[in-house]
């Protein structure tokens, strides 16, 4: 694991308030990776890495669903549409909760979906609540990762899954690939990025089964060279400058995370751990 002792929860919750407007323009209604088999277009793809986390964590028809850093709610309101899940959405920014809330509203599916703000390192669920616990692109920013999944497996029902995509600092990086990390670190509001076999120690830890521990960074990389042409055509620079310093650092190290991944530094992972079920 990569830290970066740096990282204050405090700034992690005003970069969303500040930025969230900056998502939705640089890349759309899902704050996460897009997934590509071929040359589709960011939206499609950025549906289909929802779609295939779903499809690897054989979501069924009417569960309950806790999704951890929800975002605007993107992914929300996905599993509620296509799978008729009931989703609960934590996300630590007011401005990510209220536009979650609207979005569901406006597609019809606020009887589906409710949003909480929230940090999900303190929030608290009674034990066996859902049956999925899905998180996109969030165990990045929290600090006790390990302590985070050991909470979350005791509000996972006998048998519920939790489905987890992150960013990954590479196994066995050298000096030049671990400052790549710490760069992405900084920039991205992470106090650490684990290795694949430490999320599956994690899991293992909290008395989760580990079922798959996929490698998507080919099938990802392509979202930060759609992200940097866009922020260059668009000139967003002086827009961030003005709002806050690090919301510049941040467009900054877009062209700093695909280096990483590009050099083995990163990569991207997908996981699927199971609760055992009651005897």
């Amino acid at each position: 694991m990569i830290a970066c002792p740096s990282i204050e929860k405090r700034v992690i919750r005003k970069h969303y308030n500040l930025a969230t407007p900056f998502y939705r323009v640089l890349w759309g209604r899902h704050i996460h990776h897009g997934y590509w088999d071929a040359d589709e277009s960011p939206r499609v793809a950025q549906d289909q890495l929802t779609d295939r986390l779903a499809a690897a964590a054989q979501v069924a028809e009417g569960q309950a669903v806790l999704d951890v850093g929800c975002g605007m709610g993107g992914s929300s309101r996905r599993l509620a549409a296509q799978y008729g899940c009931h989703v609960t959405g934590v996300t630590i920014s007011t401005v990510q909760r209220r536009w979650a809330a609207a979005a569901a509203w406006r597609h019809g599916l606020r009887r589906q979906t409710k949003f909480l703000c929230h940090d999900a390192e303190t929030i608290d669920f009674a034990p066996d609540s859902f049956d999925l616990l899905w998180s996109i692109e969030c165990t990045e920013h929290l600090f006790d990762k390990a302590a985070f999944f050991r909470r979350a497996a005791e509000w996972l029902k006998p048998g519920g899954t939790v489905a987890i995509c992150a960013w990954l600092s590479g196994e066995n990086v050298n000096e030049a690939q671990r400052q790549q990390v710490y760069d992405v670190c900084e920039g991205f509001f992470c106090p650490s990025l684990g290795t694949s076999n430490d999320y599956q120690q994690w899991f293992r830890d909290a008395g989760l089964v580990v079922e798959r521990a996929d490698d998507w960074t080919d099938r990802v990389t392509r979202t930060w060279e759609i992200c940097r042409d866009r922020v260059n055509r668009l000139a967003m620079r002086p827009v961030a400058k003005m709002l806050d310093r690090g919301q510049l650092i941040f467009l900054d190290r877009f062209q700093t995370i695909l280096d990483a991944y590009l050099s083995g530094a990163m990569e991207y992972g997908c996981f699927i751990a199971r609760k055992p079920a009651a005897n």
